[in-house]
């Protein structure tokens, strides 16, 4: 008897986190063949090993594999050694310099046991798309190749642009959508995943699928997950990224560092909270009776103690709210001072271009923070009162601090909101950068 759950049920958890399916119809099609045969569906999600770790980016996708394996299908995680020595040029404007077989090989290592945070090592059939592409020979390379045509590989937005800007199109990049397409076919997949950024791709799988007389797979893609800025895409290379390596504190301490209005696309994407759940806890804050604190917390514990464990989870809750603790004891405002929020943004540097903390500080124009905070009528009024030693700041409640006339401050960033205390004059208020 199949232990399948209804079709609706499991249609329900699978669009949670989904930006698209194509085609749903064809999705529920084949969970009713499968309740009805008890044959799981085969679920594949490659990627190529270009880079030794990943981050809660690289997740999204791979948690939507492990939903399919909730739901006691089959997953399979392939490790695009051979794809990887082309270069996936997906979104890029110039040719990738391929890797080398000894750096894709060392990458797929770390890959194995990376990807296991996630999904279930006993369940999990992992394989390599050099397992059928080594052994092609030149006639069988030829052959894939007839299957397409040069103006249907044009058609992809990042080919076409750079054909139109007459830029380089190396043939080796135009060969990748059918590579990677081609994999489906060797696996037979009746489901693949991928990031938005990947729907050409896994498009040409379901083509090559049909031409080569197989059902052609469903495609499910997952969105791209913003990073720490909450603007960027998650990037090791943008400084905004959390690894799933990182320590607990470290990685909890990142995401109580995200805005109110980001949490929910993080539980949506990083969590296996149902949407339901998820609605409810929207509604909870809505009508005050949750605190987006105390849910942001309940985030943080749920995703380090995916990638650590439950007790290191908590414990990381701890010592940060001690050190969250210890910052507001250290600056013993007297009584009667103002608190100012204030969004990074409004007070950036124009020429600093990094995300905020990505070298460990938050740079901010002080004249434009004076003026902000109601400190100074302007900017040009609190450019006045830096040159004129006006402006001070204060730590631990002093009655006097630094006296600070540069244009821009350097803040020690925690991967929390940067607090400041600043006295102008008779003027005293307590600063919260938020970024």
């Amino acid at each position: 008897m199949s232990t399948f759950k209804p079709v609706d049920e499991q249609l329900t958890y699978l669009r949670k986190g989904a930006a698209e399916i194509i085609r749903e119809s064809d999705l529920r099609a084949k969970l009713e063949k499968s309740l009805k045969t008890g044959n799981p569906l085969r679920v594949k999600l490659g990627m190529d090993p270009t880079a030794p770790d990943l981050h809660l980016g690289h997740t999204v996708v791979l948690r939507k594999l492990k939903h399919f394996q909730d739901l006691g299908h089959t997953a399979i995680f392939l490790i695009g050694d051979f794809t990887g020595m082309i270069g996936d040029p997906t979104g890029r404007s110039a040719t990738r310099p391929p890797l080398s077989r000894e750096q894709i090989e060392q990458n797929a290592e770390t890959y194995k046991a990376q990807v296991f945070k996630i999904l279930d090592p006993q369940k999990t059939v992992v394989d390599f798309n050099r397992r059928w592409f080594g052994p092609m020979n030149s006639d069988d390379f030829v052959k894939l190749a007839a299957k397409y045509t040069v103006s249907q590989l044009l058609e992809r937005e990042d080919f076409h642009k750079r054909f139109q800007e007459e830029k380089p199109i190396s043939v080796h990049e135009l060969l990748y959508p059918l590579v990677q397409g081609y994999d489906s076919v060797a696996l037979e997949a009746d489901v693949e995943l991928g990031g938005t950024d990947q729907k050409f791709n896994l498009g040409v799988g379901r083509e090559l699928q049909r031409s080569y007389g197989q059902e052609p797979q469903v495609i499910l893609t997952t969105p791209i997950l913003e990073g720490l800025d909450g603007v960027q895409k998650m990037s090791k290379s943008l400084g905004n990224a959390i690894g799933i390596h990182e320590p607990p504190l470290e990685m909890y301490g990142k995401i109580m560092s995200i805005s109110d209005e980001m949490m929910w696309r993080y539980y949506e994407l990083l969590t296996d909270v149902l949407q339901v759940q998820i609605d409810a806890l929207k509604e909870g804050v809505k009508n005050g009776e949750r605190h987006p604190m105390e849910i942001k917390k309940s985030l943080a514990r749920l995703i380090v103690t995916d990638f650590h464990s439950k007790e290191t989870a908590a414990k990381a809750g701890e010592d940060w709210a001690k050190l969250r603790n210890r910052e507001l004891v250290a600056q013993n405002l007297p009584t009667g001072i103002l608190q100012v929020h204030v969004q990074y943004d409004k007070v950036r540097p124009a020429d600093v271009q990094t995300p905020p903390g990505s070298d460990g500080y938050l740079y901010v124009r002080l004249d434009k923070l004076l003026a902000v905070c109601d400190l100074a009528d302007s900017n040009t009024d609190a450019g006045r009162k830096l040159k004129a030693g006006s402006v001070e700041l204060l730590s631990s409640g002093q009655d006097r601090g630094t006296v600070y006339t540069a244009p821009t401050l350097p803040v020690v960033y925690y991967g929390m909101p940067a607090r400041l205390i600043i006295r102008v004059g008779k003027k005293i208020k307590s600063v919260i950068i938020e970024s």
